[in-house]
């Protein structure tokens, strides 16, 4: 079993750099990150692959978001940089044994979720 803690969250102003950090138990698997704002649905934000390759993003956050990870530690990093009122959302963290893409149902493991607002 694999569980995720997140860390990082919090209310900023637009223009403003948050860090998450994601610490997973176990083995590594490819990780992604996945925020969903108030009434909307869940989205695919960034993933990566247990090794940290292939870092892929959603369209809206290209140029402004990292996703890293330090595998000594099993821990994956987004950076945001640059945050705008529409990146407001609960944030979360997910794992997966076979993807690191943006089709929620290929991860088995997520974490609770945390809140990040962006301020005008």
């Amino acid at each position: 079993q694999v569980h995720l803690v997140e860390s990082g969250g919090g209310l900023v102003q637009a223009g403003d750099s948050l860090r998450l950090s994601c610490v997973a138990s176990g083995r590594a698997y490819h990780v992604g990150w996945f925020r969903q704002a108030p009434d909307k649905e869940r989205e695919f934000v960034a993933g990566i692959t247990s090794t940290g390759s292939q870092p892929c993003y959603a369209y809206a956050v290209k140029g402004r978001f990292t996703i890293s990870r330090d595998t000594a530690k099993n821990t994956i990093f987004l950076q945001m940089d640059s945050l705008k009122p529409e990146d407001t959302a609960i944030y979360s963290c997910a794992a997966s044994k076979v993807a690191w893409k943006s089709d929620r149902h290929l991860y088995g493991y997520w974490s609770q979720g945390m809140q990040v607002t962006v301020s005008s």
